[in-house]
């Protein structure tokens, strides 16, 4: 089963000799599942020639916002509605999750509340809690008509989104271990992200996530397709 990345960001360059960049990271997450991965880089204008090029899609984070004015946000609102509306399998991560949402008209702010970063916890709607890491300020205010928010917490109140089924986004990063969270705050969080919040993700480093449970709900989504014998 083929899956195509959409990858509408890069890797810090302090972090590539050690994770390379995000794709790597969710070929990671998704590694024993039986698929294989084609990478696009669609933040360089890289695009798939058609919806059917693979069998399901995954949007990376970004450095970007997705209310910002850069080339290649307008084809991949257009690409994600098409995919959308072919009820091809389809899974958005941070800035994903935050394009996906704005693409079916959803609402994307920078956040009043500021930044969010390291382990959370999340509350899901059947009752059990989720710990993932996470880093964004921007998140989905207002979800589209038809949206089912399936967790939140008291900083964010659409951390994960269903779209009839087919389509699933997660603020969060289940694709990050505590050694990327552990870059981002030595490489990208000083001077940006508060000292505080800075300090109580270092502290929580060694504290488990529940990576394994999304990448299982991800490779479920993924396998739902229905892919030609």
């Amino acid at each position: 089963m083929i899956i195509g990345i959409l990858q509408t960001g890069h890797m810090p360059d302090e972090l590539k000799p050690d994770f390379t960049d995000y794709a790597r990271l969710f070929a990671q997450l998704l590694d024993g599942q039986d698929f294989e991965f084609r990478v696009y880089n669609v933040v360089d204008m890289e695009f798939p020639t058609g919806l059917f090029d693979a069998d399901g899609w995954l949007i990376t984070g970004s450095r970007h916002g997705v209310y910002e004015d850069h080339p290649f946000i307008p084809p991949l609102e257009a690409l994600i509605r098409d995919i959308h509306a072919a009820r091809i399998p389809l899974i958005g991560v941070c800035f994903g999750h935050q394009i996906i949402a704005q693409a079916l008209g959803g609402r994307v702010e920078k956040f009043s509340g500021g930044w969010c970063v390291g382990r959370q916890e999340y509350h899901l709607k059947d009752g059990r809690k989720l710990h993932l890491n996470a880093w964004h300020q921007d998140q989905v205010i207002t979800p589209c008509e038809g949206a089912e928010t399936l967790a939140s917490n008291e900083f964010c109140a659409h951390a994960m989104l269903s779209y009839g089924g087919h389509t699933f986004t997660v603020q969060a990063h289940p694709e990050f271990g505590a050694d990327v969270i552990a870059g981002l705050i030595a490489h990208r969080g000083q001077g940006i992200v508060p000292d505080p919040l800075l300090q109580r993700a270092k502290a929580e480093l060694s504290a488990p996530t529940d990576n394994g449970i999304l990448a299982e709900q991800m490779a479920s989504l993924f396998k739902s397709a229905k892919v030609p014998a």
